[in-house]
């Protein structure tokens, strides 16, 4: 099975990101965490992206707040998908995370969720490296399975309490 990359640009990330490795975990999709910055660590960022797909990687998912360039960086360098978790650590909320790693321009694409969204990017990178793993895509048929079970349950619950 691939692997999914999970790059952070800074440390300051992690629990953002420790979100999206639970998930990972959960469906058991191996992984492998870097802090890279697109800014302060541009050669050793370009480096990993030229060989990810060498090393294993399927997919790469990139956490960064404010200006948010890592998942842009990693794009420009890979032809693996690319998933951007804008993280919410500035003055404006993440909306500048979010602005930077949505607004790509053509011909390099970087997948984006929401803000925070690490959960999200997790789910997506495991349903990219399902496409070639049937394993892997009854796995993630079982979590939503499992995660409709638990709306359920918690509607029946709701009932009782409020029929009377």
């Amino acid at each position: 099975m691939k692997k999914v990359a999970v790059v952070m640009g800074s440390d300051s990330d992690l629990p953002v990101v420790e979100k999206a490795l639970s998930v990972l975990d959960e469906l058991s999709v191996p992984y492998a965490v870097h802090v890279y910055s697109a800014h302060r660590t541009p050669i050793e960022a370009r480096g990993f992206a030229l060989h990810a797909a060498e090393n294993g990687f399927g997919v790469v998912i990139c956490a960064a707040g404010m200006a948010a360039h890592l998942a842009g960086a990693i794009a420009a360098n890979t032809v693996l998908p690319v998933i951007g978790i804008p993280v919410n650590s500035g003055s404006l909320g993440g909306m500048d995370a979010l602005l930077s790693t949505v607004q790509m321009p053509s011909g390099i694409p970087v997948a984006t969720v929401g803000i925070d969204g690490a959960k999200n990017a997790a789910y997506l990178a495991a349903e990219i490296l399902a496409v070639g793993d049937e394993d892997l895509a009854a796995r993630l048929l079982r979590s939503r399975a499992s995660s409709a079970a638990q709306v359920l349950e918690k509607d029946r619950a709701l009932n009782r309490k409020y029929e009377g």
